[in-house]
């Protein structure tokens, strides 16, 4: 074999070694596909002067601190409806007029994000689970257990996971 003829085989090597990554990683991007996301972690403990009532309802801090950057304002979340923060991990609703609800956005039957919020439910399209916007109970399954209060503060017109 000459020199020519060996840098050929070491590009054909090199090519056939990248493309064998290549599918490697393809096929482990596809290994997770299709299985549940993993839970949301819990929610952080309410600051001090701030609280949650066991229902989810939101009541104004106390302390006068600034706390976290809001998520929303009142205005942000429709009268009976509601909005989705994933990054947060959590679904915002209010029920009737001032009144702010918090849960955590993850589906109790396999762990996925809820996707909606409409008609007074929260959906996960994941397997079409409905929850109820005032209480978080469940409204339609497969989910067996209603979405988790989430902690939040409303100060003024701002609402802030406490």
């Amino acid at each position: 074999m000459n020199h020519e003829q060996a840098g050929c085989c070491r590009s054909r090597r090199a090519l056939l070694a990248g493309t064998g990554a290549v599918g490697v990683a393809a096929l482990t991007g596809c290994a997770t596909y299709g299985q549940p996301q993993p839970a949301a972690p819990p929610p952080p403990a309410a600051a001090p002067g701030s609280s949650t009532d066991p229902s989810g309802t939101a009541t104004p801090g106390a302390d006068g601190e600034p706390g976290p950057p809001a998520l929303a304002t009142l205005a942000d979340i429709p009268v009976g409806g509601g909005a989705i923060f994933a990054d947060a991990g959590v679904v915002l609703t209010q029920p009737t007029e001032g009144t702010i609800k918090a849960y955590s956005a993850t589906c109790t039957h396999q762990g996925c994000t809820v996707t909606s919020v409409a008609d007074g439910t929260i959906v996960c399209a994941c397997h079409n689970s409905v929850f109820d916007i005032a209480d978080g109970s469940v409204r339609s399954g497969p989910a067996g257990a209603p979405l988790p209060a989430a902690n939040v503060t409303v100060d003024g017109d701002a609402i802030r996971l406490a």
